[in-house]
């Protein structure tokens, strides 16, 4: 169903203001979420054809699975250690 803009004004002017402007609202509230999903498309486009994504992605899991991702508490606990060498002059 297509409704042009003359008609839609036809329309809306048929219903009374505060409705009108609920409806206005409204219709604004679809667009925006049309043109989100549309760009959240173009993205996910665009990661899949980008190979630096893929790389990124292997090397994560690659870490993953040897152990190199730290949790919250191990995070932290590195960067304090690493905190620690850097003040003493150490190499990272």
């Amino acid at each position: 169903m297509s409704v042009n803009r003359e008609e839609l004004k036809r329309l809306i002017d048929r219903i009374p203001e505060q409705d009108a402007m609920e409806v206005l609202d409204f219709i604004g509230y679809l667009n925006m979420k049309r043109e989100r999903e549309a760009a959240q498309q173009l993205d996910i486009k665009a990661l899949s054809e980008d190979d630096d994504v893929f790389y990124m992605i292997q090397k994560s899991r690659e870490d993953r699975n040897a152990g190199r991702v730290y949790g919250e508490q191990e995070g932290l606990d590195y960067l304090r250690i690493k905190m620690k060498e850097f003040e003493r002059g150490e190499s990272l």
